[in-house]
């Protein structure tokens, strides 16, 4: 588990740069954190490090977003309002990852594992409430996704270690 501190949204950027600078097709990108935390503001800097000039949204009221103008295709899925696990079938994650792209879940955690591999990421507000933009990142790999990147991937955000 890597544990970072971005100081700033400069730095949440670049945190996110340096992870799509680094994914593959199929990979799964699982975002946790409260409300406001920046779920999708990490997102939205992921995808301008892939080139997707499409403006990025929170799909909370569709649950899927696609854009495909990058370098890769990226699925944007929210799963705050989905009511039942079966749901999660119904939206063809996995079908999406099996023709290329990358899937980035917000609220990834409401399904437990049903995921399977991705690396997860975990945004937290600063404790200090007059640091609005400061964030804790935690970045882990379930399962074995990430293996042959994980030493890179340390090594790429070293000057955000906390």
């Amino acid at each position: 588990m890597l544990h970072l501190h971005a100081r700033n949204q400069a730095d949440t950027q670049q945190i996110a740069a340096v992870i799509a600078g680094l994914v593959r097709q199929r990979d799964l990108i699982v975002l946790v954190g409260e409300m406001g935390s920046g779920k999708t503001f990490f997102t939205q800097a992921f995808g301008r490090a892939l080139n997707i000039t499409e403006p990025i949204t929170s799909p909370t009221f569709n649950l899927l977003h696609s854009y495909t103008s990058g370098r890769l295709h990226l699925h944007h899925a929210d799963l705050y309002r989905l009511d039942r696990t079966g749901e999660l079938a119904d939206l063809g994650l996995h079908e999406l990852l099996d023709i290329g792209g990358v899937v980035i879940v917000e609220w990834g955690d409401v399904v437990g594992d049903a995921l399977g591999d991705a690396l997860v990421v975990r945004l937290r507000n600063s404790d200090d409430l007059s640091k609005i933009d400061e964030r804790l990142i935690d970045v882990g790999d379930r399962g074995g996704q990430w293996d042959t990147r994980w030493i890179v991937l340390r090594d790429s955000l070293d000057a955000w270690g906390k």
